[in-house]
């Protein structure tokens, strides 16, 4: 029974293709090598980890402050019913952040922060730094800042020193306090000089339109109008266009015009005006007869009067907002020193070590293998045979 006849074409392809059994059978002929080099690659690394500095974690646990109504929160708030007529209402906060914690989060992660731990700490000589923006990168590094699902925030410091990382630790939260407090008493300070200036040209606009009310004097056909009512409503709408136009002018200082909040604003801005034309609309005199002048005058007044209340409204809050200390954070668990250290990771770097130094070993021995040409055209049996001989020579036994 002659065998069958491989064609040159067969031969070649399958000189160009390596089985499973043709890599078995080159790395178990570096059996020996591939098991003792690694292990010792591991040994060293193990070794070399006594040679490392010991690093220590301190970690620190708050709750950040909750979010309070805002300086345009109180300004929607101030239409009180008219925003009820125009269906709106005040409902929804400011914030607009997914996560309240991660502001917080950014407050620490700041380049002011970073300044003020560097200075007080001495890190520039500790991480032997020469330059500013260097030790900021070190700190960075050896800082991980995260928060929750909880909503708590934790922070985790690294340092050669385990008093020093539970001292940072507690520094970012002093620091933290620091800078919210200048935060608000900034930002309330400038929203009281804000509506400072608005409530004194508010008081100016009044006392002009009293004494030009005043000067008008009142005739038989103004007592028929009765403005009153219609007038005061007309003025008091005006009032709150104004008002509304401001705390829009609020928002667009700290938002760009696709927040949500910017929209809103807008909405209840269009629909006042609306209201506004309305009621101009129905107005008693309409800018004719003879209480024409009265009119307007008393409009003008109402108008001035009701712009006046608001403004010293919002003046208020802000003094109030300008007076409070800021917003304090609760410390669930300040940074303790640490009792054991957290680096090197003697067994995670060993275990690193034995399995790339096999990995790299194992692929230089097949890639040698594949240079030399290694014939494989040899029978899976006889493949078998070469591994378990290969195996007997590298655990020491006779083939």
């Amino acid at each position: 029974m002659t065998e069958p006849q491989i064609s040159p074409e067969a031969l070649s392809a399958a000189d160009r293709e390596w089985s499973a059994l043709d890599l078995a059978l080159v790395l178990s002929r570096r059996l020996r090598l591939l098991v003792l080099a690694p292990l010792t690659v591991a040994v060293i690394a193990f070794g070399a980890t006594y040679l490392m500095p010991l690093t220590f974690t301190a970690h620190a646990q708050i709750l950040p402050p909750q979010q309070q109504g805002s300086a345009a929160s109180a300004l929607l708030g101030s239409l009180g019913g008219l925003a009820g007529m125009l269906g709106g209402g005040g409902g929804g906060g400011l914030g607009g952040l997914k996560n309240p914690a991660d502001q917080w989060i950014g407050f620490m992660k700041s380049r002011t922060i970073a300044d003020a731990l560097i200075e007080r700490f001495d890190l520039m000589k500790v991480y032997e730094a020469d330059l500013h923006f260097l030790a900021r990168d070190e700190l960075e590094k050896r800082t991980r800042i995260s928060s929750g699902k909880d909503g708590l925030i934790d922070i985790e410091v690294d340092d050669r020193d385990p008093k020093r990382a539970a001292d940072i630790a507690n520094a970012y939260i002093d620091e933290l306090q620091k800078l919210s407090r200048t935060m608000a008493l900034t930002e309330a300070s400038q929203r009281r000089r804000f509506f400072e200036r608005q409530l004194q040209e508010a008081k100016d606009n009044l006392t002009r339109a009293e004494q030009a009310l005043k000067a008008g004097g009142v005739s038989a056909s103004v007592l028929k109008t009765s403005p009153e009512a219609a007038v005061a409503e007309l003025a008091q709408i005006k009032a709150q266009v104004a008002v509304s136009e401001t705390r829009l002018a609020v928002l667009r200082g700290t938002l760009t015009d696709s927040a949500p909040e910017v929209q809103q604003a807008l909405r209840e801005l269009s629909s006042l005006r609306g209201l506004m034309t309305r009621t101009e609309a129905r107005d008693p005199d309409n800018g004719k007869g003879d209480g024409a002048a009265y009119v307007a005058r008393f409009r003008d007044f109402k108008y001035y009067e009701t712009l006046f209340e608001l403004m010293a409204r919002q003046y208020e809050m802000a003094r109030v907002d300008e007076a409070r200390q800021g917003s304090e954070l609760q410390v669930l668990d300040a940074a303790v020193v640490p009792e054991w250290k957290s680096g090197p990771k003697r067994g995670l770097i060993a275990v690193l070590a034995l399995v790339g130094s096999f990995l790299l070993l194992a692929g230089w021995t097949v890639w040698r293998a594949w240079l030399d040409g290694q014939s494989r055209e040899a029978s899976s049996a006889e493949t078998l045979s070469e591994i378990r001989v290969a195996l007997r020579r590298a655990l020491g036994r006779r083939a």
